[in-house]
Parts: structure tokens; C-alpha cells; sequence
């Protein structure tokens, strides 16, 4: 790796969630960990302790231990809230396996994955109460406590169990105590998003994601005097792992988000310091700053002063967030670091935020690797590679092209035991200790991993040439009106591909650049606008030839991630 050398902090290394609990009681317990509202427009903010937070866990565990549930699967569904986080730790320390549901799914898919997980017990939010009642009628699950993290009177309610916990321990009930994990076992059930097939269940050990907290504490130095806004949903391991439990680990307060059209209110109101979030977020943010930029006249001097600012950093000098202060408080005021990962993001939006003086990480996982593989640290980064591997994991790329282009493969302790139930899908990946990712790459000579695409997306044209959609898919999200798009092939009668794109415009911007302009015309503006910055950056085999305008955004997981096969099965049906 030459001169690049990782800065490690120090760290602890955890041999199970038991251990972290500890922390908690042991370290921070006076420190806020959780802070929130009732609702988007209170005032009040609710503050949770490190204290009360490791009592609950161990009341609630020692109740559901004294429902008959140990060593049995407990699902939990439910938006971003405190009760999630008792819940995935009561259970997980109390030697019963979690599997946490993705909160948006609809009726019938919980319903399949409650059967499919043979889960026996549910802790659920109340806008799931209708479809617990019809699957506790139907009784076609394995389900025999349904513990709703609201009272209603149906359901057993969590305040209660964690009273009765509570009284439990003080009475001498010792179960909870008690009881030993074994840290190599699944002890967390995850389904993958399924973008580009039927979900499969990951198996994940608390070794596994212990090996990841401890690998990251030491590239990221996230500090018990930061505030991380959790707006990603909890049931997805970007967000469990990054802000809920390495940030737990670090002793971060965790601010919930009151939706993602507050997010710039709560980046104020709670002092937020950093978040952990996906690309096509941050190239949102950045389309507005730099917009407002603009409508201040300001774009020239920004741009000047980033150049002075950069020129002062290589000399040790940093003034980048006294200069750019009126820009930072926009976002708050407080905001210093951003961890980024799940898909690629444009060179313009990166730097732009670094040359502001927020320090933002890119890096790279998967569910099935607890999940981060590679992250930049805070001495080292380039634009565009998702940094190094983490300490402890092995990366190599397989089969390499001409180029250094191969599939990514992982060996480490952070990778699954297996998908569950599904020995041919766990072999086609896991093979001689390494787990084949289907995301392609290369290292460039300083060891800086770059991610070019999924294997399955990559579109081989009749003359042998690689087209891989997220490059050309960067620059077209850099035009201001464009949301988002999915480039992709169209198949030929020839057997060869045409390269086409469906974007997504933002009205509003549209209106605001274009007023009155009539559909026709705005899809020849756009086309003319793909020609001069997208086609003309390219060599012809990587042309766009043909375009699909629209304001109905892309089909999507709960991470933002575009289901592509289902575009592509919405789009060559209408064709």
C-alpha cells in the first residue's frame, strides 16, 4: 500500500453483543444515547440515557426469556425508533435470533417472510397491527407472542413486558444472566432487498458484525461527542451496524429523523454532527447547495476560495469552515462527517463537500459481509474509490481483464455462514473461504479499491466491448433537473444492445429552467443536453441512443438502491 497508511484508533475488540450492553452500563452510562420527538412539531426532545438504555435491554430480555423464547427466532418490524433498538439487542443477548423486517414491505410480503424465517414471536409498531391480527386469525405462522411496541389492547404491549422485566430483576430472576452465547452462531436473520432476484436470508453471527465495529473503529474516528441523524431504515445493516451499533460502540447519541422531508430541520434542532447515508442523497443536498450558490452570484468566489482553502490544507492550514460558515449552517451548523456507501457518486458532489470541510467517507459493503469491505480513512482518500479494505479483511479481484476489471471477493471474519436454507445459493458464493460478491472492481497501484459495477448489470455488446451503466449514469445525474436515471441495454434484433437511459426529472427545477415548455420539446432539450455532456464525453460504442423522460421516480429498495430487473421488466413490457 506504500505511503498509504491507515490511521487505526483505538479500539476494543467485542466478543459479543453482551460485551457492547456492558459498555454501555460501564462507560456512557449517564451519556445521552437515543434522543427524539412524539412528533415532527413538538419541541419537546426526548432524551434516553446509555443507563436506562442497558436496563431496558436486560428487562425486556429477561421477559421474553420468561415467555419460553430462548433460542427462538423474534422478528421485529417497525420504522427508526428506540424500541427497535431494545428489541434487536434484548433479543440478541438473550440467545435468540433477530430478524429484522424491512419496514415498507407490503402486507403479503411480511406475511411470506414471518412463515419463511419461522419466527415464534413479533415485535411490531402499531401501523402493522392489521396484518398481525389477520396472521395471528389465519394462524398459518409459527408466531405465539405478538408484543406491539404500542398499546393496543390485542396485543401484549412493550411497556409491559418491560415493567414485568424489571420486577423480574428485582425479585432475583437471574435467567437473563445466565445465559451463554455462542458469538459464531446466527444470532441475526437478514433478507436481502432482492434487486435482482428473490430475497435470500442471510445468516450473520455477532462475531461477524463484532469483527466489523472493531475493523471500523479503527479507520473512522467517530467520537462520544457526536450526534448521527438515523434516517435509513434500521432493519438494513448499513444503518444497524454504522449509526446504531458502531455508533453505540463509540458512544454517539442517536438522533431519529422525523421523516426525510425534515431532514434539514433535524440536522438543526438536534446539532447534528454526522449521518450515514446513500449517494443519491448527498448529490440531492449538493444540487441545492450549489443552486443556492448560484442564486447569490457566488459561484466564482466559492470556487476560489475552495482553491486557496485546498492550497492552505497541503500546508497544514485548515480555514475551509470559517470560509464556507454561511453554507454549513444552512446544514445545521454542526455537520463534520458523512459516511456514504451502496451505490457510485459523482467526483463534483464528493469534492464539493470536502471542500466545504465536511469530511465525507465513502466506503463499500454488502449484507452478506456484516456489511463494510472498504472505506476510506480521514488522512487518505481519492475521488471515486471507496478506500481501502478494512483492517482484517482480505479483497482480492477475481479474474481480472485487461484493465485490473474483476469480481470482488472477500475473505474475513466479518463474511456470513451461509444463506439460510439454501445450500446451492451459498455455494455459488461461497467458494475455498472466499465469498464472490458479483460487484465488479479494481485497485488502482496505490491500493485504492474502485467499484465499476454489478456483474449482472455490466452489458457486453456483439464486439466484445463492456459497458458498465453507473458511468455513464454519473453523468447524467450531474444536469440539475435529473433526480435520478438507470441506463441500460435495450436487446436488438441483431442480438447486440442499444444503450438507452430513463431519467427522472425534478418538475419543480424543470419549470423554474424551462417554464411553460411542452413535453415534446423538454424531451428534445434533454436529448440534446445527453448528446453535448454525456455522448460527446464518450467514445461511440458507449453512445446513449435513445431516451424515456419522466417525472415517476425509479423503482426502488428501502436503501434507495434501483431495482433494476424490475425497471427493465416495467420498460421491455411497455415496449
Amino acid at each position: 500500500m506504500s505511503k498509504y497508511k491507515r490511521k487505526l484508533y483505538d479500539s476494543v475488540k467485542m466478543k459479543d453483543f453482551r460485551d457492547l450492553v456492558n459498555r454501555y452500563a460501564t462507560l456512557y452510562s449517564d451519556q445521552i444515547a437515543f434522543e427524539y420527538k412524539e412528533t415532527p412539531n413538538s419541541t419537546e426532545h426526548i432524551k434516553i440515557t446509555y443507563g436506562k438504555f442497558a436496563n431496558d435491554i436486560k428487562s425486556l430480555g429477561t421477559a421474553l426469556l420468561n415467555l419460553g423464547l430462548s433460542k427462538k427466532r423474534i422478528a421485529i418490524i417497525a420504522p427508526n425508533r428506540y424500541e427497535w433498538c431494545v428489541s434487536y439487542l434484548a433479543v440478541t443477548t438473550s440467545n435468540m435470533i433477530v430478524v429484522p423486517l424491512d419496514k415498507s414491505l407490503p402486507d403479503n410480503e411480511i406475511e411470506d417472510l414471518i412463515i419463511r424465517s419461522k419466527s415464534e414471536a413479533v415485535i411490531f409498531d402499531k401501523q402493522y397491527a392489521d396484518i398481525f391480527t389477520k396472521i395471528a386469525t389465519e394462524k398459518k405462522s409459527n408466531i405465539s407472542s405478538y408484543i406491539c411496541m404500542d398499546n393496543l389492547d390485542k396485543f401484549t404491549s412493550f411497556s409491559s413486558l418491560i415493567e414485568k422485566g424489571h420486577s423480574l430483576l428485582t425479585n432475583g430472576d437471574n435467567k437473563y444472566d445466565l445465559v451463554e452465547i455462542d458469538n459464531r452462531k446466527m444470532s441475526i436473520m437478514l433478507f436481502t432487498s432482492g434487486t435482482t432476484s428473490i430475497s435470500k436470508a442471510v445468516a450473520l453471527s455477532q462475531s461477524n458484525i463484532c469483527e466489523d465495529i472493531y475493523a471500523l473503529a479503527q479507520m473512522t474516528d467517530i467520537r462520544k461527542e457526536d450526534t448521527f441523524l438515523s434516517f435509513l431504515p434500521l432493519h438494513h445493516t448499513f444503518e444497524s451496524t454504522c449509526t446504531f451499533l458502531y455508533g453505540t460502540f463509540s458512544g454517539i447519541t442517536v438522533a431519529f429523523c422525523d421523516g426525510i422531508k425534515y431532514v434539514q430541520k433535524n440536522l438543526a434542532e438536534f446539532k447534528v454532527t454526522g449521518f450515514v447515508c446513500v449517494p443519491l442523497m448527498l448529490e440531492v443536498m449538493y444540487k441545492k447547495i450549489k443552486k443556492g450558490i448560484e442564486e447569490k452570484g457566488k459561484t466564482k468566489l466559492v470556487k476560489n476560495m475552495s482553491k486557496i482553502c485546498n492550497g492552505l490544507l497541503k500546508v497544514g492550514i485548515d480555514i475551509r469552515r470559517k470560509v464556507f460558515k454561511e453554507v454549513l449552517d444552512n446544514l445545521g451548523g454542526k455537520l463534520r462527517i458523512l459516511i456514504a456507501g451502496g451505490a457510485a457518486m459523482s467526483r463534483d458532489a464528493i469534492q464539493g463537500f470536502l471542500d466545504l470541510g465536511i469530511n465525507l467517507l465513502q466506503g463499500y459493503g454488502l449484507t452478506e459481509t456484516s456489511p463494510v469491505v472498504a472505506g476510506e480513512n480521514d488522512k487518505f482518500k481519492r475521488c471515486g474509490s471507496v478506500g481501502f479494505p478494512l483492517p482484517g479483511i482480505d479483497v482480492k479481484i477475481g479474474h481480472p481483464d485487461k484493465d485490473g476489471i474483476g469480481e470482488i471477493a472477500v475473505k474475513a471474519p466479518t463474511v456470513m455462514l451461509e444463506y439460510v436454507d439454501n445450500p446451492d445459493a451459498t455455494a455459488d458464493v461461497l467458494k475455498d473461504g472466499w465469498f464472490y460478491t458479483g460487484d465488479l472492481g479494481y485497485f488502482d497501484k496505490d491500493g485504492f479499491l474502485f467499484i465499476t459495477g454489478r456483474k449482472k448489470d455490466v452489458i457486453v455488446l456483439k464486439n466484445g466491448k463492456n459497458i458498465f451503466p453507473e458511468e455513464l449514469e454519473i453523468l447524467i445525474n450531474k444536469l440539475p433537473y435529473v433526480s435520478e436515471c438507470m441506463v441500460f441495454g435495450r436487446p436488438e434484433a441483431d442480438g447486440d444492445y442499444k444503450i438507452c437511459a430513463k431519467i427522472v426529472y425534478n418538475k419543480d427545477v424543470i419549470n423554474e429552467m424551462y417554464p411553460n415548455i411542452e413535453k415534446e420539446d423538454l424531451q428534445k432539450t434533454i436529448w440534446n443536453d445527453i448528446k453535448e455532456n454525456v455522448n460527446h464525453k464518450m467514445p461511440a460504442y458507449k453512445y446513449i441512443r435513445e431516451i424515456i423522460v419522466t417525472e415517476v421516480p425509479l423503482i426502488k429498495t428501502t436503501t434507495q438502491k434501483v431495482k433494476r430487473h424490475e425497471e427493465l421488466k416495467l420498460i421491455l413490457g411497455n415496449a
